[in-house]
């Protein structure tokens, strides 16, 4: 019977030791739960580009500065393979600084950084194909139909700003329909819009007059700027000195 007594307190000890690992199994498991919004992975995930809006995800963008300047654009960056430039040189990107920008985001940055003022992209809830082909048969499709795509971003702080940069592709010689969305959403009544398109040949295509009908209490500004879509990567300076120039 001798022979009982160590087999029982080997037995205590093993215990013991499980007990000790299932305790900082637990707590191992805790310090890895799901990383709160402020951390480096939760950002990442939530500002990837491969994660699309909905309506549970929308954003109402509030006041950024005191400017009395917004730069609201649509862009629509496509999908190619930034290691050849010959697909860049007419694809509707811009690689700036290792960055790639949609064209009209890249005027954009451009007219914020010489005038100042605060960028508001116009998403929409639903997704387009960053594929050239399905893009382009989207947006005929939308333009056949007169649709209004649902909008993922909002202002509400629109009586902040005097001055509206309204920056958009030319598509099949119209503005994207996300952009009579926008328009018809809001009242610009007593402010001044400033239309900036990228273009494949077409130039504004009578948008500006586009933009007057739907927002008749504005003042439209003459003074727009449209660049082809091939000049874009090099119209730093050009951009740069039509804003200086509006004397804002």
């Amino acid at each position: 019977m001798k022979w009982i007594l160590p087999l029982l307190l080997t037995g205590a000890l093993i215990l013991s030791l499980a007990a000790c690992g299932s305790e900082t199994g637990e707590s191992g498991q805790s310090s890895s739960a799901a990383p709160s919004s402020s951390s480096p992975q939760a950002e990442t995930e939530t500002d990837s580009a491969a994660v699309a809006p909905s309506i549970d995800t929308e954003e109402t963008v509030s006041q950024i500065s005191d400017s009395d300047i917004l730069i609201a654009y649509f862009t629509m960056p496509e999908d190619v393979d930034t290691e050849g430039v010959d697909a860049i040189s007419g694809a509707s990107i811009v690689v700036n600084g290792g960055e790639v920008m949609g064209n009209v985001e890249y005027m954009a940055s451009v007219i914020q950084e010489t005038v100042g003022g605060d960028l508001f992209q116009i998403e929409t809830v639903e997704q387009y194909p960053l594929d050239h082909d399905p893009l382009v048969d989207q947006a005929a499709e939308e333009q056949d139909a007169d649709a209004r795509p649902e909008l993922a971003t909002h202002i509400d702080n629109l009586e902040q700003y005097d001055t509206i940069f309204l920056g958009y592709p030319n598509w099949w010689g119209d503005m994207p329909q996300a952009l009579y969305t926008f328009l018809e959403e809001y009242d610009f009544s007593g402010k001044t819009i400033i239309p900036f398109c990228p273009h494949g040949g077409s130039g504004f295509s009578r948008t500006e007059s586009t933009i007057a009908d739907l927002q008749p209490e504005a003042t439209v500004s003459e003074d727009g700027l449209t660049i082809s879509r091939n000049d874009v990567a090099d119209s730093h300076d050009q951009v740069a000195q039509w804003a200086a120039g509006l004397g804002l």
